[in-house]
């Protein structure tokens, strides 16, 4: 369980909030980590398609997917396996970078 801040500690913004998870329950922590990790990929998958001037559907006819599972990646219903997420980004024009982090 997430721990309530201590009366006189200010936490007045979202990064304030996510740190203060971290140091109180890091598994929770790690889970903000990847959510917004995810919500970058796709954000930026969404992005790109509007530059590109391609619907949703548009987009699934082109990586020979289903309409809907395009729709419910956006929507974050979904989260798209590895496969799928390169099919998607080959047509949109983009790659995926891995990089090494120093936390282990």
């Amino acid at each position: 369980m997430i721990g309530l801040p201590e009366r006189g500690e200010n936490m007045t913004t979202w990064t304030d909030y996510k740190n203060h998870v971290r140091e109180t329950n890091p598994v929770i922590g790690k889970d903000i980590d990847e959510v917004e990790a995810i919500s970058r990929i796709v954000g930026t998958m969404i992005e790109r398609r509007h530059d590109l001037k391609l619907s949703q559907r548009d987009l699934a006819e082109l990586c020979g997917l289903p309409h809907s599972s395009v729709a419910r990646i956006e929507s974050g219903k979904s989260t798209p396996n590895l496969t799928t997420l390169l099919k998607i980004f080959r047509e949109l024009g983009l790659s995926l970078v891995v990089e090494l982090t120093a936390q282990l």
